[in-house]
Parts: C-alpha cells; sequence; structure tokens
C-alpha cells in the first residue's frame, strides 16, 4: 500500500487539544432548532435499541464481570465498539457532501462565488471518510453489514439533500447536533478504553493510515487515534452549529482562511454571528499584514 498525506486541509493537534475536548450541548432556541435535536435523539434512540446497547454509568451490580456486563449489553465489545463505528462514520460522511454539492450548483446557477462555504463543507466530508478508512484497517464488515449501510446511506443522502434545498440553517443544526452525540460516543469510548473495559485495544497500534493523516509518532496506539477522531468530531460540531448561525446567501464562512484552535473548538459550542463576522475580519487583517511583511522581506 501507498502509504502519504494528500487529502484536504485537516486539522494536526497537539496532546493539549487533544485532551481539551469538553461535552457540550447547545440548547435549542428555534423549532427549527428542536426539530433538529429532536431527530437526532429519535435517530440514537433507535440505533442504541437495535444493537442492543444500554449505556450506564454505574453496573446494576459491583460483582458483574466485564463478560457479564457486555452480555447484558452495558458494556460494548471491541467488535461491537467497530460497527458501531463503522456505521456512523457511512452516515457522517454524507451531510458535508451533500451541502458542498448543492452550494456548487447553486454557484454556478447564479455564477458569483460561494463566500468559502464549498471547501470547509468538503473537508468535513473528507475527514469522515478518513475515520471510516482508519477503523475499516482494524476489520472489514460483512456482506450483510455493507447491504445494510447501502441502504442507510441511501436513505439519509436523499432525505438531507431534500432538506438542505428546504433549509440549508436547520440541517447545519442537525449535523452540530448529530456531532455532539459524535463527541460522547467517542468520549465513552476513551473512557472504557482507558479504565481497561476493552482489553483487546489496550495495546493496539496505531493504523498506517492514522498516524501518517494525523502526524501521530510511530509508536502510537489505538487510544491515540481515537482522541484525534474525537477532536474531529468537536471541530465538525463547532463549525456547523456557527454556520447554522448566519445568513446562508450573505454571509462568509469564517473558517474559510483559519480556524480556532481546540481550546476554542473543544470548549465552545458556536461562533454567534456577530463573533463570525469578528472573526472574518480578524483573518482578513492577518492576511493583509503577512502579504505586507512578503513584500518588505
Amino acid at each position: 500500500m501507498v502509504r502519504g498525506d494528500w487529502v484536504l486541509f485537516h486539522p494536526v493537534y497537539s496532546k493539549e487539544e487533544l485532551k481539551a475536548v469538553q461535552v457540550l450541548h447547545r440548547e435549542g432556541k428555534t423549532v427549527g432548532d428542536k426539530v433538529a435535536y429532536g431527530l437526532v435523539k429519535l435517530a440514537r434512540k433507535i440505533f442504541d435499541f437495535v444493537s442492543g446497547y444500554k449505556h450506564i454509568e454505574t453496573p446494576p451490580s459491583p460483582n458483574m464481570s466485564l463478560e457479564q456486563l457486555r452480555k447484558a449489553g452495558y458494556m460494548l465489545s471491541e467488535k461491537q465498539w467497530l460497527e458501531r463505528i463503522l456505521f456512523l462514520e457511512t452516515i457522517a460522511g454524507c451531510p458535508g457532501m451533500v451541502a458542498a454539492t448543492l452550494r456548487h450548483l447553486q454557484s454556478l446557477r447564479l455564477m458569483r462565488r460561494d463566500s468559502g462555504w464549498i471547501h470547509t463543507c468538503l473537508e468535513e466530508a473528507e475527514n469522515e471518510r478518513m475515520h471510516l478508512m482508519t477503523f475499516m484497517t482494524l476489520r472489514q464488515p460483512s456482506i450483510f453489514f455493507r447491504l445494510m449501510i447501502l441502504g442507510a446511506q441511501g436513505v439519509f443522502y436523499n432525505l438531507f439533500f431534500f432538506s438542505y434545498l428546504i433549509s440549508p440553517r436547520v440541517c447545519h443544526r442537525f449535523v452540530g447536533y448529530l456531532e455532539e452525540e459524535a463527541v460522547i460516543t467517542y468520549t465513552r469510548c476513551i473512557a472504557d478504553l482507558e479504565s481497561g473495559k476493552i482489553p483487546e485495544w489496550t495495546n493496539e497500534p496505531a493504523p498506517e493510515i492514522a498516524i501518517d493523516y494525523w502526524r501521530l509518532p510511530e509508536d502510537a496506539k489505538l487510544l491515540d487515534v481515537i482522541y484525534a477522531v474525537r477532536s474531529d468530531e468537536s471541530t465538525h460540531r463547532f463549525v456547523n452549529h456557527s454556520l447554522a448561525n448566519l445568513n446562508h446567501s450573505t454571509d462568509v464562512n469564517p473558517f474559510a482562511l483559519r480556524e480556532p484552535d481546540m481550546l476554542v473548538k473543544g470548549q465552545k459550542i458556536e461562533f454567534q454571528r456577530s463573533e463570525s463576522e469578528e472573526y472574518v475580519k480578524q483573518s482578513h487583517d492577518l492576511m493583509t499584514k503577512q502579504r505586507v511583511k512578503a513584500t518588505d522581506s
């Protein structure tokens, strides 16, 4: 296999940034917000029910073994974690591509620039795809699993496509809430792994594709990969909640030129519209200063 990193822009995190991510929730303020959040919670409950997963902080009996907890559905085995992650990542890669496609076509129809939205949406879609490619190195799904993904992806992609035509703002809010759940999922996975509840992964080395993509050390473990994936999901959470606050016809994407570090994206749920406008101005001023400095030198 050819190794290398030839993908679009994506963050590479310091150790401090990886640890800075917090589980956050944005309270719904409009009917659209509440509908988006309700749909995400419904989807999660259905998925948990179908997979037989019942998350609890404290086991019903302190004497239950890990095997008993897994059998009762209170803990996931490494196989169940992988199935859960693989399924979620195949779906999570759809919204960014839908948004990028529709905004690209709109730009062509109206014959005007897109104000920096398209490439951020494409970066998100590719980033989610790289998550899938990373975890695929650990396990190849069965034919049944692939067929299930085929059906789920076909339904979700088309529903999201038509929904984005109607209300881009609600769709970005939906993705923001979806990423809130993703951060929760990976935070729980990290907690289980660090507490020895997924012993099969304790010394699992990081896949080569992950080492290349996130610039991890050669001796990195799977735990380091999951920390990086969680940071990515935190970025998508912040970006989509922020984009949902903008006017999608006129406002400039605040993340077109640069993004805040994880100390912001991991601990702040969103930029308000006024904050986005100020961030765009700061980015423009910074670029201007760099051009002047380069010219003078």
